[in-house]
């Protein structure tokens, strides 16, 4: 199946170290998602480009339809926010206001973790998470869930399917049917599958003491070392701003 979550070796792109991946998230959930120093003036025009990072990234793996989506729709609300907002008043400026917030806090994460999830497979995971000494206790449940959205969203498709040829859907015959008929057996399947990936990273080996193996290459490339170079600049921004030396 290919799709925004599902890991694509071929059609990645930029090829990026898993750490460098995880290190651009985590930034991004701090900064962009957490507020963390938006009163500086320059850290508020960083957060901005690291947001057009993910959607670059995605561009580079030609995903071009899902890049230029995000990047209209993330473009068109900070410009909402930025020159929209501050000229509403009473209840338009609560419901845009929020909106803007909202999605603009939220989006560069999602895509950035969209795109670690579509470029990076399950044994590239794994081996930074060994070359950080991640303990397994965190490495098991997030390499399960590097398998499970891709195949929670096939099995959505499926279903959706089935349900489109009994006319159980919206503005169908049978419409009353729709959470019941879609909806519970989604909720089964992700059981069933979180169940079942489990087992199988167990049956791997992922759970044993000895110390395993793996054939997959990562590595720090030029790439990786601007991208956290760039992630760099902006904590020293942040210290710099703490102590007001930038404003």
């Amino acid at each position: 199946m290919s799709g925004l979550f599902t890991a694509n070796v071929e059609n990645r792109g930029l090829i990026l170290d898993p750490r460098t991946k995880l290190a651009l998230m985590i930034t991004l959930v701090i900064f962009a998602l957490g507020g963390t120093g938006s009163e500086i003036k320059a850290i508020r025009y960083a957060v901005v480009v690291l947001s057009l990072l993910p959607i670059i990234l995605l561009t580079t793996a030609k995903q071009y339809k899902k890049a230029a989506l995000f990047g209209i729709i993330y473009t068109v609300l900070k410009l909402a926010e930025v020159f929209l907002v501050p000229t509403l008043t009473d209840a338009a400026l609560s419901l845009l206001g929020v909106c803007c917030l909202i999605f603009v806090r939220l989006m560069p994460g999602l895509i950035m973790g969209a795109y670690t999830l579509s470029s990076t497979t399950v044994s590239e995971f794994i081996a930074a998470m060994h070359k950080m000494h991640i303990p397994q206790q965190i490495t098991i449940p997030m390499s399960v869930m590097f398998r499970f959205f891709p195949t929670v969203l096939e099995e959505f498709s499926s279903i959706n399917t089935a349900m489109k040829m009994r006319d159980i859907r919206i503005g169908g015959k049978h419409a009353g049917k729709l959470l019941e008929y879609r909806l519970i057996p989604l909720m089964v399947c992700s059981v069933n599958i979180g169940s079942e990936l489990s087992a199988a990273a167990l049956t791997r080996g992922l759970g044993t003491t000895v110390k395993r193996t793996n054939i997959c290459k990562i590595g720090f490339h030029v790439q990786d070392i601007v991208i956290l170079l760039s992630l760099l600049i902006v904590y020293i921004l942040l210290i710099l701003g703490k102590v007001g030396a930038v404003i």
